[in-house]
């Protein structure tokens, strides 16, 4: 099968981990019984604080881990909702060390590296979490390597984070498929030079920023079809 003609120089394919291969979802379903009709804001504000601190510590040059970014982040979540509740803050943590991956991410990842492509993980989390998430979701050895930005110090979408995959595999960024569910991932990557593929199984509108995918997919089932793998 022939890979589509802007994949075609591809020799790694790196993936984003939470929400493209780790299925958040699993967060708010976990948590349900004690948050109620709560859980679903509570999670979303958790989530966009989350990444709203981490693009400010970078533009702020005061980077924490993402362990540490995470707990300020639902410490806030909690807050708004006028929750204090020690244990339910542990349990809530702990989620992240424990993620499934998505249904079809062994497979997809068999099939790529079965047709030669490197695999990698380059995520925001810190090692130690990226350690626990890929041992529970099983994955571990289907990747080549596992990146995290606690190397660099900066998080994603700064072009210091995408360089680490550069850098691993010695290819060009133009070698490299990246693969993310979030828009604003997209399009820093796409900007970096790499050759993006964009999750999108929500069905959400493309962000409006300068760069974009390359091909959108609403399953990493279809991925190694459109790698030619």
């Amino acid at each position: 099968m022939m890979a589509h003609p802007a994949f075609a120089s591809v020799r790694a394919c790196v993936f984003d981990a939470y929400g493209t291969l780790l299925n958040l979802g699993d967060l708010s379903r976990g948590f349900a019984d004690a948050l109620g009709d709560k859980t679903v804001p509570v999670m979303d504000l958790w989530r966009r604080k989350q990444l709203e601190y981490s693009w400010l510590r970078t533009l702020m040059g005061r980077h924490a881990d993402f362990w540490e970014v995470t707990g300020d982040a639902l410490d806030y979540a909690l807050a708004s909702f006028g929750l204090d509740d020690p244990a339910l803050r542990e349990r809530m943590m702990g989620a992240w060390l424990t993620p499934t991956a998505y249904p079809e991410v062994p497979a997809m990842l068999d099939r790529l590296r079965a047709a030669g492509l490197k695999t990698a993980i380059l995520s925001n989390g810190s090692a130690p979490m990226l350690e626990a998430a890929v041992a529970s979701a099983g994955v571990g050895d289907r990747l080549d390597a596992v990146l995290s930005v606690e190397a660099v110090g900066r998080y994603k979408p700064h072009p210091s984070v995408y360089a680490l995959a550069v850098d691993h595999f010695g290819v060009t960024p133009g070698e490299i498929c990246f693969v993310s569910g979030n828009g604003w991932d997209v399009a820093g990557s796409a900007s970096f030079g790499f050759k993006v593929a964009w999750v999108n199984r929500a069905g959400a509108p493309q962000e409006r920023l300068p760069t974009g995918p390359d091909a959108v997919l609403t399953s990493l089932g279809d991925l190694p079809d459109l790698l030619g793998a």
